[in-house]
């Protein structure tokens, strides 16, 4: 019989790999309460409709895994969380307590060509901070995504976040008369300019039929790393980094841009600096129209997005993911022989009871399978309960991290596991 694969860009989670996808999940969730951002999440099926107005034609019709529902109805899976949360603003907005700090983890899909570091199916962290309009929030949002690349030990070495403002540049692009019309090409070009050769770029430029003065211009423009002085909006963001404690994991940066058409102030992307290649991990920004499409009244929000698939590679690649536990569960209770099985069933939920995590072997087997089967599992204290110790209400326990082993009293044994434990 032909095995039946997975649907081409999907993920298996193995232990494995769900560990990594918990060990996100917790980073963001203690990054996210640490500054008072509620969880929340949206419907994984959508109709398409949502996305029409504010994703754009490529998402909707290239990148949707959109299908008919039984009711006829067009459907798709979620490609991304925003449009969900304006919906779910605009329904409740003048219940809602402003700001509004939310945040949520969950799975989004879109049909792409499947690659490393992208996938179909992916986990993404999305924080938005929505109904209030200052360079303090912007600077929170920024605040909150150096907090998660500290805890999971990315220094501002191996990470930076770097900061542009639209507005700046918008300013910056009426100095140099360029066209309203063109101003979104030129964006998209200014973001892809340090991934192409300088002389395809100039050309490129020529062609979206700027002027060599404007492209000498621009240029110039891209190149001014004290620009962001000009900008009020920006001195106040990096002043208030700098009081959240977290300036040197920011840097101004006048070639990010983030091409997405709804961005409108304060925009952010962080990157890997420690190789030649600089990939992007996550980003975002001020936008002053989010709920216009899904019939509400204007909101202004600041916010990022960060999948789980280019972080996780990043974080394997560098070293810094916790060792994998095979088992949660830290104590094994062996079963010596038929007659004590229940002894050692009995001895499992007594330890369960007062806190601890313990796995039962399910058999009568030899004592060296069950102690090998622990090692694998790099399960710290098993417990033997013989014919003996049931006598005299005590326990064997052997720490397998040293190898010692001792009798503990019944009375006396979580004391001496959790010691255990916490020395082991």
């Amino acid at each position: 019989m032909s095995k039946i694969q997975t649907v081409k860009g999907t993920r298996e989670f193995y232990p494995e790999t769900m560990a990594l996808r918990n060990y996100l999940f917790e980073k963001v969730r203690v990054a996210s309460q640490s500054f008072g951002y509620q969880e929340y999440d949206g419907p994984f099926i959508e109709p398409i409709d949502l996305y029409a107005a504010k994703s754009g034609e490529e998402l909707v019709k290239k990148q949707s895994f959109t299908f008919e529902d039984r009711g006829g109805d067009l459907v798709t899976l979620r490609p991304e969380l925003t449009p969900s949360l304006a919906r779910m603003i605009a329904a409740k907005q003048n219940e809602l307590t402003y700001p509004v700090r939310w945040w949520s983890f969950g799975p989004f899909w879109r049909y792409e060509q499947p690659q490393k570091g992208r996938s179909r199916e992916f986990f993404q962290w999305n924080i938005d901070m929505l109904g209030v309009n200052s360079p303090e929030a912007d600077a929170e949002l920024i605040a909150v995504a150096a907090t998660f690349m500290r805890s999971v030990g990315l220094s501002p070495e191996r990470a930076q976040i770097y900061v542009n403002n639209r507005r700046l540049m918008d300013s910056e692009f009426d100095a140099l008369d360029i066209a309203p019309e063109k101003r979104l090409d030129v964006s998209n070009l200014v973001d892809r300019r340090t991934k192409m050769e300088s002389e395809k770029w100039d050309a490129y430029t020529l062609e979206l039929g700027l002027s060599q003065t404007q492209l000498d211009g621009l240029k110039i423009i891209l190149d001014d790393y004290d620009l962001w002085k000009k900008s009020d909006e920006l001195t106040r963001t990096f002043a208030a980094l700098d009081a959240l404690g977290v300036k040197e994991y920011v840097k101004f940066v006048p070639g990010i841009m983030r091409g997405l058409l709804y961005y409108t102030g304060t925009v952010f992307e962080a990157f890997d600096t420690s190789g030649s290649l600089k990939r992007s991990l996550f980003g975002g920004g001020r936008y002053d129209n989010l709920l216009a499409d899904v019939g509400g009244q204007p909101l202004s929000g600041v916010g990022f997005a960060m999948g789980d698939v280019g972080m996780g590679i990043f974080l394997q690649e560098s070293g810094l993911l916790p060792e994998f536990a095979p088992s949660p569960a830290q104590v094994l209770v062996t079963v010596f022989d038929e007659k004590l099985a229940m002894q050692s069933f009995a001895l499992a939920v007594e330890l369960r009871n007062a806190g601890l995590n313990v796995m039962m072997y399910p058999e009568p087997a030899k004592l060296q399978k069950q102690f090998k089967f622990a090692d694998k599992m790099k399960i710290k204290v098993v417990l033997v309960l013989g014919p003996d110790e049931v006598e005299k209400r005590l326990v064997v326990v052997k720490n397998l991290v040293n190898g010692e082993q001792v009798q503990v009293t019944r009375e006396a044994l979580v004391e001496s596991i959790i010691g255990l434990l916490k020395n082991a």
